[in-house]
């Protein structure tokens, strides 16, 4: 089950399938990470990017505060459903579903910038170097709008602060998230050339 914590939606409780291969952001680690992004961004102007968006959880919480578009990745059939499902219930307009591999999808189809990018991949399965190939493929690719910002939400044994664009972190319980950004220079140099 999610909880949708503020929005349109607010206090709205989703009941997913049972045995999903899911660990849906907790409630208290999303409201942190919302207030987060209140102070850096205007979430109903956003594009949001959700990866590996299992039920939903990240993505329906933009939807509920408006966000101007949500595009939310996901390979698991049986989520993709509920995710379907979900939006015609709530009659969301501005939510896409992609399902397919994440890493396949920011390698071939052709990039497009969102704002905020949300990563949660599995905690047990993600090795280091698939955080390292996540993070390049973003940024290589620019997946990420100039003044954006990648969110990769990890366990406590998982370290990224010596991955390129890396700015930050907050921890919260049991989980991390690590926030990446563009130096500014990178885009100014690009504009010189």
């Amino acid at each position: 089950m999610i909880r949708i914590i503020s929005g349109l939606w607010k206090g709205k409780r989703l009941l997913a399938p049972r045995n999903l291969p899911t660990r849906p952001t907790t409630d208290f680690a999303k409201e942190a990470l919302f207030n987060i992004l209140n102070h850096r961004f205007f979430l109903n102007e956003v594009d949001v990017l959700d990866l590996f968006a299992g039920i939903g959880g990240v993505s329906f919480e933009f939807a509920s505060r408006e966000a101007n578009s949500i595009w939310s990745v996901e390979q698991n059939a049986i989520c993709t459903k509920f995710l379907y499902n979900t939006i015609d219930q709530l009659n969301i307009d501005q939510m896409n579903v992609i399902r397919q591999d994440v890493y396949k999808f920011l390698l071939k189809s052709p990039p497009r910038e969102f704002d905020i990018i949300f990563a949660d991949p599995p905690f047990e399965s993600t090795k280091e170097e698939n955080y390292a190939k996540l993070v390049d493929l973003i940024f290589s690719r620019r997946w990420l709008a100039a003044s954006g910002l990648l969110i990769i939400e990890h366990g406590p044994r998982t370290n990224l602060s010596s991955l390129p664009h890396y700015t930050d972190q907050k921890k919260y319980g049991n989980l991390i998230f690590s926030f990446f950004e563009y130096d500014e220079s990178e885009w100014d140099d690009d504009e010189e050339e």
